[in-house]
């Protein structure tokens, strides 16, 4: 059974720096598609930035150079390395995965259909 758990979150003022983690297990396949996405109260979740295998990744155009998606396999974790945090980054964060590597694109930027989630945390970016 595949499992998600996220951890990292906390508050921060608009320029700070925070990294989220995301271990998992259950799974050892490369190809899984491993996204964080985050959902703001009364807003649609929205995919943030996925990794799939060792080099891809891809970002949602807000974050990019801002925020960093990587992976270390050997402790099972996927990092969210997110800096100059700004007030509308205020949201609860979720680790995400799918199987369906080969749609790791699409599943990130549809904020929706991946199989897997964890149980989010909470990003607060004061002005």
């Amino acid at each position: 059974q595949v499992q998600l758990v996220e951890s990292g979150g906390g508050s921060v003022q608009s320029g700070g720096s925070l990294r989220l983690s995301c271990v998992h297990s259950g799974y050892t396949s490369d190809n899984y598609c491993v996204g964080w996405l985050r959902q703001a109260p009364g807003e649609e979740r929205e995919g943030v930035a996925a990794i799939k295998g060792e080099g891809y990744t891809t970002y949602a155009d807000d974050v990019k150079g801002r925020f960093t998606i990587s992976r270390d396999e050997a402790q099972n974790t996927v990092y969210l390395q997110m800096n100059n945090l700004q007030p509308e980054d205020t949201a609860t964060y979720y680790c995400a995965a799918d199987s369906r590597g080969d749609m790791c694109t699409l599943l990130l930027h549809a904020g929706v259909g991946f199989h897997y989630w964890g149980q989010g945390t909470q990003v607060t970016v004061s002005p």
